[in-house]
């Protein structure tokens, strides 16, 4: 997971998204996993995928740093567009 965090960093998006989703399809229940593919979606501007996956890793962890995620990109919809956030 750190590579894919470094990825990431770097912008190497369709890299890290790529690999999460070969490690997500045997590892479905990976919350972190989850968190850092929506961290991926968020810096490609791709906000709904974003929640969608902070979504799912809140359910598996309601204390880790995806509950956190999708509540911070609930506060900045609700201050833009609330039509945005319809997953």
């Amino acid at each position: 997971m750190n590579q894919i965090r470094q990825w990431i960093d770097e912008g190497r998006i369709t890299d890290a998204i790529e690999l999460l989703n070969d490690y997500l399809a045997t590892h479905p229940n990976s919350d972190e996993a989850l968190y850092l593919r929506g961290r991926a979606h968020r810096k490609a501007g791709r906000i709904r995928e974003a929640i969608n996956d902070y979504l799912a890793s809140a359910a598996i962890n309601p204390d880790g740093p995806a509950a956190r995620a999708y509540r911070m990109e609930i506060e900045i919809m609700d201050f833009y567009d609330r039509n945005l956030y319809n997953p």
